[in-house]
């Protein structure tokens, strides 16, 4: 594999961008495979219901709690065929939750208490069903690592893509009708410096468009994507930190490679 260069990387908790050059989409395409299939991260994946007399059957209450984001730490936990209890279920694969309410109100998936604090539920507020009077829901849940590739529970990933950098050029000799399209762009938008467009955002490029169909001006202002240079971002459902899926996705990549790698050279 060539190297690829970061030029800007940005995280927030859920959110993720990054923007590499000297690369090429199928760099990016397989990165975003990876990202959606690979990942290990823990979800709901057995439910045991002692009582249940609300609104929803069973299936759909399980269905629910099994796409609630469960925070990982890939570092404390292991896949359960791997562990050292044989799949028992230990503290090093397996984190449980009991959820125990009766009366009027709706139930949300911050009431699902964990057997250790650290693995509380963070997005709290995902509501799971709406008890009446005298109604009542008791059950246990364990999570388990898992991968895209097997349920789309185990997917941390959502929304990745790219854009290929833009390149806008313009015609001088009719500077006049263009610095009349820049005028009606949003504040900000986009700069004119000497021959060339530049957006504040690239990833805005087909709003420019736009502007340029409106205006007929295509045949003064040209647009080049540079498939070298990408702008890649992409969302967590919050289970892991866009910074710890990006890092993982990578780490996942290049032992692939390795491993493909010496497949070849034993051919």
């Amino acid at each position: 594999m060539n190297t690829v260069k970061i030029l800007k990387k940005e995280f927030t908790d859920t959110k993720g961008f990054i923007e590499l050059a000297e690369t090429e989409p199928y760099f990016i395409n397989a990165l975003r495979r990876t990202m959606m299939s690979e990942i290990p991260k823990l979800a709901i994946d057995e439910v045991i219901i002692y009582d249940n007399n609300s609104p929803l059957f069973d299936e759909i209450i399980s269905h629910r709690l099994s796409l609630i984001p469960v925070p990982t730490d890939l570092k404390l936990l292991t896949f359960r065929d791997n562990c050292t209890c044989d799949g028992a279920g230990c503290a090093n694969c397996t984190v449980r939750y009991t959820l125990s309410k009766e009366g009027e109100g709706t139930i949300y998936s911050g009431d699902l208490t964990p057997e250790n604090k650290d693995w509380a539920i963070k997005e709290d507020k995902i509501p799971i069903v709406k008890l009446g009077k005298d109604q009542r829901i008791i059950l246990e849940v364990e999570a388990i690592l898992g991968r895209g590739k097997q349920h789309a529970k185990w997917q941390s990933v959502q929304c990745p893509g790219y854009h290929m950098y833009p390149k806008i050029t313009i015609d001088e000799k009719q500077i006049k009708d263009i610095k009349e399209m820049m005028r009606d762009l949003p504040a900000g938008f986009a700069e004119l410096k000497k021959n060339e467009i530049i957006l504040s955002d690239p990833t805005t490029v087909t709003t420019l468009e736009n502007h340029i169909d409106n205006h007929n001006l295509n045949d003064a202002i040209t647009i080049k994507r540079d498939e070298t240079h990408l702008l890649f971002h992409f969302e967590t459902d919050g289970s892991l930190s866009a910074e710890a899926a990006f890092k993982e996705a990578i780490s996942t990549m290049l032992e692939k490679y390795d491993e493909f790698n010496k497949a070849i050279k034993k051919l």
